[in-house]
């Protein structure tokens, strides 16, 4: 997110009203769980599923792919937009849900690409985790504001002093509560508003109803009295002195900045806390911000529409075999059947079926605007990174791409499907769901991912999705970087390290090796050659 010029003019109302954010957690901090709460009090749904339960009709929403389905984790980011109702204003939420498991960072990255905020999910047992930890390094890279959502409440939790202790030590933020828990665990009764000045009570017997909310005038007011116990009074009272005393008021700027965040407490599976975090999000959240773009930055509120490509995801329909691009509007108002043009290939594009998302359900987008996520169906021109304009060569910046972790070969059951087990790897290398190396000497392909699962999930799609059993085994190589440096060095290195060269799917040079010892040779006997771990996929 940049820096806005304080001299501009307000946004249009349509892009003002937009609240482009991701959700990053820990695996099972509750992430899903309060997507789905929010799709309930968006009105996007009429019943929330819970992530492990049983039956088609509960399935949780936001996971759409049948090894998300069967394992109960989100693996590939989707994108939800629906409106939201807050006392006189009516929001639009672009929610983007991004994996919760590690071994999908690199997706998440990219997601974070294309929002403007992000909502941080922590589990109040467990506190700040290692993938929690992680992300927010990346939302710090990108100075996106931050809300957080401590959850769990109603399970056994850790101290609250000591929960915002560890976010302010680990992430190195300030934090400032905007509820207050009152009991925790089976003593859970629900919070205090701190900037409402309310009593909001938890119902658990139903987990779908939005809080009791009682209006307090202050920490005397005796209602307060009529609905909590006496030890639970004393001690909210007691909490309440040490916030003012220690910890900063809310100061929206500072926020924007990403150097404080909000904090709210509630149960997402008894949707207690959620709507006031939705109220937060619409009234601390920030507008459709500048994009950082060669050789201009991009202003939200140019008439002209641009936007570029942070996801592929294919095969959303396996019926029908297609490819979506999730596209970031960058600026302007989009009308379907517009002529685009495709920055990278110069070629015009009419986008005659965009699609608007709610997880796998799709609508057609009649219009969209300035921070919204529109799907484009395509046979395969889009790519990440790629811009889309009415004309001007811009090309969105930052949208990386990182050197995998993990490499593998891999096989198809069947020799003589090698043509189509390509077709498929060079799919989902396109996705961005896995890099895809050619070695310059012999055949097949070594595949690289950040994590063991995603073998077992390309496995599982390239079977699914294309009928060919596959089989990942050890390669003799554990890394890769991408070649860089002035063509003359770079054909002299390549011509004399051919068992080490490699090409991926965009038809760059790769460098796979086997030890940090060989990246060190190259740095050494070739002064003129660059390895990197990083490309930039700006097209």
């Amino acid at each position: 997110m940049l820096d806005s010029n304080t001299n501009r003019p307000p946004l249009p109302p349509e892009i003002a009203r937009r609240r482009t954010f991701a959700i990053i957690s820990h695996p099972d901090a509750g992430k899903t769980t309060l997507t789905e709460k929010f799709l309930l009090f968006g009105g996007a749904i009429q019943m929330a599923g819970q992530v492990r339960a049983k039956g088609e009709a509960r399935r949780t929403r936001s996971d759409f792919m049948a090894m998300e389905k069967d394992r109960g984790i989100s693996v590939s980011a989707s994108a939800m937009s629906f409106d939201f109702a807050s006392k006189d204003k009516n929001f639009r939420f672009n929610l983007v849900d991004t994996p919760g498991h590690s071994d999908f960072s690199e997706d998440t990255y990219r997601t974070l690409t294309a929002v403007d905020a992000a909502v941080m999910v922590i589990d109040g047992a467990k506190g700040v985790e290692s993938q929690t930890q992680k992300l927010f390094e990346v939302c710090r890279m990108r100075d996106l504001p931050i809300l957080t959502f401590c959850n769990k409440m109603d399970r056994e939790s850790r101290d609250v002093f000591e929960i915002i202790d560890e976010i302010q030590e680990n992430l190195a933020i300030d934090v400032t509560p905007a509820s207050w828990p009152i009991g925790i665990g089976r003593d859970f009764i629900g919070c205090y508003d701190i900037l409402r000045d309310r009593l909001e009570l938890m119902d658990r017997a139903d987990r779908n109803r939005v809080a009791e909310s009682i209006e307090i005038n202050g920490l005397d007011d005796p209602k307060l009295a009529e609905h909590v116990p006496a030890n639970l009074l004393e001690k909210l009272r007691e909490d309440l002195e040490m916030v003012r005393e220690l910890l900063p008021p809310l100061d929206p700027e500072l926020m924007a900045e990403g150097s404080l965040t909000p904090i709210w407490f509630g149960s997402a599976i008894n949707s207690f806390g959620v709507k006031e975090l939705m109220e937060g999000i619409a009234q601390f959240g920030p507008e459709p911000q500048i994009q950082s773009a060669e050789p201009r930055q991009i202003l939200p509120e140019e008439d002209k529409v641009s936007g570029f490509v942070f996801k592929v995801q294919a095969n959303m329909d396996p019926k029908h075999r297609d490819r979506v691009a999730f596209v970031r509007l960058a600026s302007g108002h989009f009308h379907r059947g517009m002529k685009m043009t495709h920055v990278r290939t110069k070629k015009p594009m009419a986008i005659s079926n965009p699609v608007m998302f709610l997880a796998s359900d799709r609508e057609l987008a009649e219009e969209a605007w300035a921070g919204d996520i529109i799907g484009i169906p395509n046979h395969g021109q889009l790519r990440i990174g790629d811009t889309l304009t009415e004309g001007e060569a811009l090309r969105v910046t930052g949208i990386p791409s990182f050197a995998p972790e993990l490499l593998q070969v891999v096989r198809a059951g069947d020799p003589l499907k090698a043509k189509h087990l390509e077709k498929a790897l060079m799919q989902f290398a396109e996705e961005g769901a896995a890099k895809v190396f050619k070695p310059s000497i012999g055949s097949g392909f070594v595949v690289g991912v950040v994590g063991q699962l995603q073998f077992e999930v390309l496995a599982s799609r390239i079977e699914l999705e294309y009928g060919l059993p596959v089989r990942f085994e050890a390669s003799q190589f554990t890394s890769a970087r991408w070649v860089n440096g002035d063509k003359q060095a770079v054909d002299k290195f390549t011509e004399n390290n051919k068992q080490h060269i490699a090409h991926d799917h965009d038809g760059d040079i790769v460098y796979l090796t086997r030890l940090q010892w060989d990246i060190d040779r190259v740095e050494r006997d070739y002064p003129d050659v660059r390895l990197t771990a990083t490309k930039e996929m700006m097209v």
